[in-house]
């Protein structure tokens, strides 16, 4: 059974950290890019990072452009999004998604370009 798993949210304070991890089961990684995605409360879910399946194109939206970082290990099954100078606006549940998606496409691909979600991890960002 396909299935990905987000771990490592939590509370932290505003100029904290907090690395997100994104564990696949059940399919090969490798062939697949990777997204996270983010959704507080009464906003629609917009997208934060890519990554493709190779690891060498990654996007970030503006808002997060400095302070997070995305990266894979294949071997691993996993993905990471390591997020730096966190600030309250920051504060969602966090999603990962896997998709056959291009590294030539450029920009952060809208959520209908993934196949597959995971449950998602809330991330807190308050003093």
């Amino acid at each position: 059974q396909l299935q990905l798993v987000e771990s490592g949210g939590g509370l932290v304070q505003p100029g904290g950290s907090l690395r997100l991890s994104c564990a696949a089961s059940g399919f090969t990684l490798d062939n697949y890019a990777i997204g996270w995605f983010r959704q507080a409360p009464g906003k629609e879910r917009e997208g934060v990072s890519f990554i493709s399946s190779g690891g060498g194109t990654t996007h970030y939206a503006d808002s997060v452009k400095g302070r997070f970082t995305i990266s894979r290990d294949n071997a691993k099954k996993t993905v990471y999004l390591q997020m730096n100078s966190l600030k309250p606006e920051d504060t969602a549940v966090y999603y990962c998604a896997a998709g056959f998606i291009p590294a030539r496409i450029g920009v952060l691909p809208p959520p209908e370009r993934y196949a597959y979600w995971g449950q998602g991890t809330q991330v807190t960002v308050s003093s």
